[in-house]
């Protein structure tokens, strides 16, 4: 089988961080989101080919960290758009992906900016046994969280009633960004051709599900869906557990380093409280407090207390100025 990893979104809920940077090569932990992903495709014997969809504007940043990793599956598929508004739509980077790369296989997709608990391998089994198109399904606990996602209806593991988006969901238990297709059910095109909608693939799946069995694989483990701030922190304090993650190259003098701090090389902190926070290199923070921020590259923040912060990289701010 093929496996596409969706990497093509421009993540403008947390620019000014993703405006040069995609997402999905934001550090949680010692990797990446997508590396987890990316290691996964490339261990197992059942993928062949791994393609990598972005786009134009992202293109040579995968290009060099898949170069830098060594992997030997992955390889670019490049939607040519370099700004949100031009981008085709998931399910329209799909087909045309399909079409660009001949993919005549099964088929197994999966969104660069999922961090997934559980293991695709195992996901793989459930699909090569059912035979028929499969999507992973979370409980996300909350009726509010729901009407974000995709809704599902089971009978067993088999989908009877999917809603993408619900405005008044009735359920909890969601879709999430992780799919796999018989060759035969790879049917974007067909989708595309009765005007139906080019964005989001649960409306590929609702569609898709009225047509032929779909069934879910349901799983418990961690989930989450890297797209604000808040979601990425959340990650990063999952991988952490508690824990603190500063690089040898790191310097911290005087400072008081709390839970789930992640501080990369090069970055120095002097005098300062930081908690819940991602201090990116060759940053400099002199007495301050900070407290689930993300603070990006060759930053100097100075006398500063910041709680929810998001700063760009080559930011000075001193004194609140």
């Amino acid at each position: 089988m093929d496996a596409v990893v969706l990497a093509g979104g421009y993540a403008t809920r947390l620019w000014p961080v993703t405006k040069h940077r995609p997402k999905m090569l934001l550090p949680v932990g010692e990797t990446t989101v997508i590396d987890r992903i990316l290691t996964a495709l490339e261990t197992d014997e059942r993928v062949e080919d791994v393609y990598v969809s972005t786009n134009e504007r992202f293109g040579p940043d995968f290009e060099a960290h898949v170069a830098e990793q060594g992997y030997e599956k992955p390889q670019l598929s490049v939607e040519e758009t370099t700004e949100e508004d031009e981008k085709f739509g998931v399910v329209g980077a799909l087909a045309q992906l399909v079409e660009r790369e001949d993919i005549t296989d099964d088929l197994l997709v999966v969104a660069g900016d999922n961090l997934m608990g559980f293991s695709i391998g195992e996901f793989l089994d459930d699909f090569e046994e059912q035979g028929a198109p499969m999507l992973a399904a979370y409980d996300v606990g909350s009726l509010e969280k729901a009407s974000s996602y995709g809704l599902l209806e089971l009978d067993g593991d088999r989908v009877v009633d999917f809603q993408e988006k619900p405005d008044d969901p009735n359920s909890t238990l969601v879709s999430i960004a992780c799919y796999a297709f018989p060759a035969e059910s790879i049917r974007f095109s067909e989708y595309l051709e009765g005007g139906n909608n080019p964005d989001e693939p649960g409306w590929f799946i609702q569609w898709l599900q009225e047509r032929e069995a779909v069934h879910a694989f349901t799983f418990e483990d961690a989930w989450y869906d890297i797209g604000t701030p808040e979601s990425y922190l959340e990650a990063v304090a999952w991988e952490l557990d508690g824990g603190r993650l500063v690089a040898e190259s790191a310097t911290v003098e005087g400072s008081d380093i709390g839970e789930n701090v992640h501080i990369l090389p090069g970055a120095t902190v002097v005098d300062s409280t930081v908690e819940q926070s991602v201090i990116f290199s060759d940053t400099t923070i002199e007495d301050c407090e900070i407290r689930e921020s993300i603070i990006d590259n060759d930053t100097h923040i100075e006398s500063l207390d910041l709680a929810g912060a998001l700063i760009g990289a080559h930011t000075q701010i001193t004194n609140g100025q």
